[in-house]
């Protein structure tokens, strides 16, 4: 990890990781997804495979305090399908970090990305009525929660890009607002407290990236805070669009940068 240059990060660029950082709180309280724009400005300021580390204590924080704000709403029998095929996809995400460079990766997640809005929308434009979470119990469901899994298990763990591709999941599921974030809260900040060793383990986890999550994490918090008075003004159909405009702009960041 390049640790020097999270050192010799000019004051421009602490202004604009501290906005990430913001905008990491709003995303887990708010409008999930929208965190791939944090993405992208960590990776623009640090190094890019550095950026990922630093960028996981971020989110785990604000995992933390969307699990404070949600942690009624949570769908416990979705969280425990989707588990084992997210633990294979960090598996495959470790071992892809190993040797792909940051334009693989930057391409692959963009490309993901994409695609999974579109085929969401395309669900969601072919159906003739909203679904309730229970009825990913079929095998089409559960064929569905493994392959969405496999996939924001990858993400998640290459890029901390995952956030889009769950949000495709849930939102393809039928899953209201409410219900939306709080299953969501629960599974990241699982699957990233989880992460943080394989990330330690590849180097982009150390004492110095640590202190300048330290001085990020602050951030976090007025950006869940808004996250949560927000949320309550923006109707259910908006708060999809949102959702899927964020994964859209994620993935073309990630495609054209």
């Amino acid at each position: 990890m390049n640790t020097m240059t999270l050192w010799h990060t000019s004051g421009w660029g602490f202004a604009a990781l501290a906005f990430a950082a913001l905008l990491v709180g709003f995303s887990k309280t708010a409008v999930s997804g929208a965190n791939t724009v944090s993405l992208a400005v960590f990776a623009a300021v640090l190094p890019a495979r550095a950026s990922t580390g630093v960028l996981l204590p971020v989110l785990i924080a604000g995992d933390v305090l969307a699990v404070l704000t949600y942690r009624r709403h949570a769908h416990w029998p979705t969280l425990w399908r989707l588990f084992p095929a997210v633990a294979a996809g960090v598996v495959a995400g470790t071992l892809f970090l190993v040797w792909a460079d940051d334009g693989i990766v930057r391409t692959s997640i963009g490309a993901i990305l994409l695609l999974m809005a579109g085929v969401t929308v395309w669900r969601r434009r072919a159906a003739e009525a909203p679904r309730e979470p229970d009825a990913v119990t079929t095998r089409a469901g559960r064929v569905k929660a493994r392959a969405y899994g496999v996939l924001g298990g990858f993400t998640t763990m290459v890029a901390n890009a995952g956030g889009p591709v769950m949000s495709m999941y849930l939102l393809s599921a039928g899953f209201r607002k409410l219900g939306f974030l709080g299953t969501s809260a629960f599974f990241f900040l699982i699957v990233n407290v989880s992460k943080v060793p394989f990330s330690a383990g590849l180097g982009l986890i150390d004492g110095r990236s640590l202190l300048l999550d330290a001085a990020l994490v602050v951030f976090v918090v007025p950006g869940a805070l808004f996250g949560k008075w927000a949320v309550n003004r923006i109707n259910q159909r908006l708060f999809e669009q949102l959702v899927i405009a964020a994964t859209v702009v994620g993935g073309l960041q990630l495609l054209l940068r």
